[in-house]
């Protein structure tokens, strides 16, 4: 179905069903929101293909990009806002229709195939459930910070969900988007999940081994602190 839209281009992939936060500061955005509030309308989310996501009127967009739904809108100071949205309908841009205040296109909604279980859809998810499970637990390891996602069981939203979380360039994420083929998507990330796996095993298993080596020295300075201090001496 063909609509008018909103759009803010973004150095950022948005997905359905996936959260994204803004700041919006820039008076053409700030003017966007409040009409997409007032009216109850979503607005597109595009990846940038050439040109700056702040100022730049002749900024060109990926050709397809997700509607953001909007959850909550926090007015802060100095004219700011803290924008909550939720990934909607993909769409493809049709043609630009104004640029000013902000840009304005002609899309088509892009109506998602009903999926048909079958048992490779079924073991396509499954296998990239499993391998996704075990990179966040190793990103949550190496960075120190776990993030909760929950995991849909629904294999097209499962597919999207894993595509926002990988740690790849945007124009990785955008061909995941673009895919119309659920069980080509998630092969696509089984493919780039067993190929990172190995690397970030490796550099745990060092970063590991790094840490082991310092304790002995750790622990023979606490013994020495602990016979001028006491042992319940603070180091802060």
């Amino acid at each position: 179905m063909r609509r008018r839209l909103r759009l803010f281009p973004l150095n950022a992939v948005l997905f359905p069903g996936t959260a994204l936060n803004l700041h919006i500061f820039e008076p053409r955005y700030r003017q966007m929101i409040e009409e997409c509030a007032q009216r109850g309308e979503g607005f597109g989310v595009v990846l940038i293909a050439d040109g700056a996501e702040v100022g730049d009127p002749n900024v060109r967009p990926h050709d397809v990009g997700a509607i953001a739904e909007i959850v909550e809108v926090t007015a802060l100071p100095f004219e700011r806002y803290y924008v909550s949205e939720i990934g909607g309908q993909r769409f493809r841009i049709h043609n630009i229709v104004s640029r000013e205040p902000y840009l304005i296109a002609e899309v088509d909604t892009i109506e998602e195939v009903v999926l048909q279980a079958s048992d490779e859809l079924t073991v396509a998810a499954f296998n990239v459930r499993d391998l996704f499970a075990e990179y966040r637990t190793l990103l949550a390891e190496f960075s120190g910070a776990e993030i909760e996602i929950e995991l849909p069981d629904d294999a097209r939203e499962f597919s999207y969900v894993v595509a926002d979380g990988l740690q790849v360039a945007q124009a990785v994420k955008q061909h995941l988007l673009e895919m119309d083929d659920t069980i080509r998507r998630l092969e696509t990330e089984r493919s780039f999940l067993e190929r990172v796996l190995p690397q970030l095993r490796k550099l745990l298993k060092r970063r590991r081994k790094q840490l082991q080596a310092h304790r002995p020295q750790d622990q023979a300075d606490r013994g020495r602190q602990e016979k001028f201090f006491g042992k319940f001496f603070s180091a802060n």
